[in-house]
Formats: C-alpha cells, sequence, structure tokens
C-alpha cells in the first residue's frame, strides 16, 4: 500500500512542479512546495524538520514506515529560489531542511518528532556535526497550530532529559524550496560518496554520545 501511495504521490508532486516552468539552470525547483499541502493526495500530511545536512535528515527519516517522501530543500529564509551555495555560505537565512510527507494513519506527528530528536545535536545552533554555519542549523518547522503545540511540548520533554540548554528552536515555517535534482535521495544516488561524508562527519558517532543511555521520563 505504501508503494502505491508514494507512486501516487511522485506523480502528483511532478505534475505540481511542472505545471508553470522547468528546472532552473542551477537546477533548483522554480516552483516551491504549498505549506498548507496544497500539492498532496488525500490522506497525507507534511512537515518540515532541519538537522544540518538534509542528505541525512532525509536518509533518517526514508527509512520510517508512514513516510511517504522526503524532500531536500531549504526553509527559514526571505529570498525566493535559493541557491544551494549562498545558503551553504549564510548568505539567504535559510536552512537546509528536509519536507516529511507522511501517512498521519500509520506514523503520527509525535513519533515523527521522536525520531527527530534521535537524530539531531540539541545543543548546537552553530550548524550540525562537521557543517558549521546558519545554514546547517537545527529547527522545526511546524506546518499548522496543532503541530505547532505538540512540537513546543516535545522541546520541553527533551529539555527534561538534559541539564544543559536544548537550543534547537521552533520555528515559522516560510516558503519550502526544494533543492535540485541532485540533492534528492543523495543517499541512494551516491551511497559510497555519502557513507564517506556521514562517516567523516562522525554524525552517527556524535549521536550515540548524545543519546545512548538517555532515560525518557
Amino acid at each position: 500500500m505504501e508503494t502505491v501511495m508514494k507512486a501516487v504521490l511522485v506523480a502528483a508532486l511532478a505534475a505540481f512542479s511542472l505545471s508553470g516552468a522547468a528546472l532552473a539552470q542551477d537546477e533548483t525547483y522554480v516552483h516551491p512546495a504549498q505549506s498548507e499541502g496544497a500539492d498532496l493526495p488525500d490522506g497525507l500530511a507534511h512537515t518540515v524538520f532541519a538537522s544540518g545536512c538534509f542528505w541525512c535528515t532525509e536518509a533518517d527519516f526514508e527509512k520510517l514506515d508512514g513516510v511517504v517522501e522526503v524532500v531536500s530543500g531549504f526553509t527559514g529564509g526571505r529570498e525566493e529560489s535559493p541557491d544551494y551555495y549562498d545558503v551553504a555560505r549564510g548568505r539567504t537565512g535559510h536552512n537546509e531542511a528536509a519536507r516529511i510527507i507522511y501517512d498521519p494513519s500509520v506514523i503520527s506527528y509525535d513519533e515523527l518528532l521522536h525520531h527527530y530528536w534521535r537524530n539531531v545535536d540539541p545543543f548546537d545552533d552553530g550548524g550540525q556535526f562537521c557543517d558549521r554555519g546558519s545554514g546547517y542549523a537545527p529547527g522545526i518547522f511546524p506546518v499548522d497550530a496543532e503541530q505547532h503545540a505538540a512540537a513546543e511540548a516535545s522541546l520541553q520533554s527533551v529539555q527534561a532529559l538534559f541539564d544543559r540548554p536544548v537550543i534547537v528552536p521552533v520555528r515559522d515555517l516560510t516558503t519550502f524550496w526544494p533543492a535540485g535534482i541532485e540533492h534528492q535521495d543523495y543517499y541512494q544516488t551516491h551511497p559510497a560518496r555519502y557513507q564517506r561524508y556521514r562517516f567523516g562527519c562522525r554524525r552517527d558517532q556524535r549521536l550515540r554520545q548524545i543519546w545512548n543511555g538517555v532515560e525518557e521520563g
């Protein structure tokens, strides 16, 4: 069922992306994703998370049952059609982020939040892991009031687990701009490069250091 739903979603997103323009020269999409989810098939929901490199965020969430698709992109900034390299250099105010499209009858937003926290360094707002700068800063971007309340409650629950400040912000979602084709499913299209990057960045080592042995209340 999930495979069928993903095929339907891909077709819908493709039709939306191609409805008015082709890809720009830098291969970023001209049309942003609609923050209200107007491009989603019935029965699906979405949200946006930033946890550093969007290649890793995409890989971390696409393995979950109930997650139908993850799109790498940018949010949080002011400029339209942000360029990957400008975001990485902190010139646009955007974060690298991932749009999570999911089936809420299979996985809840609270479960997505739990998975998010276990895949982010909650003490680092200057980037994440080896990627430094505001473009790699973490953040939770709810798409509606219900998600916002759940995200704030989740933040408080995580803070209760630690004696030091958790500094991942819950932010209002601005336009989400999908990144170029070359960045989508990077962990699948360039598996060797991706694994070298992830290992070299010591992402998983840092996550184990933070979260192993943490007891939840």
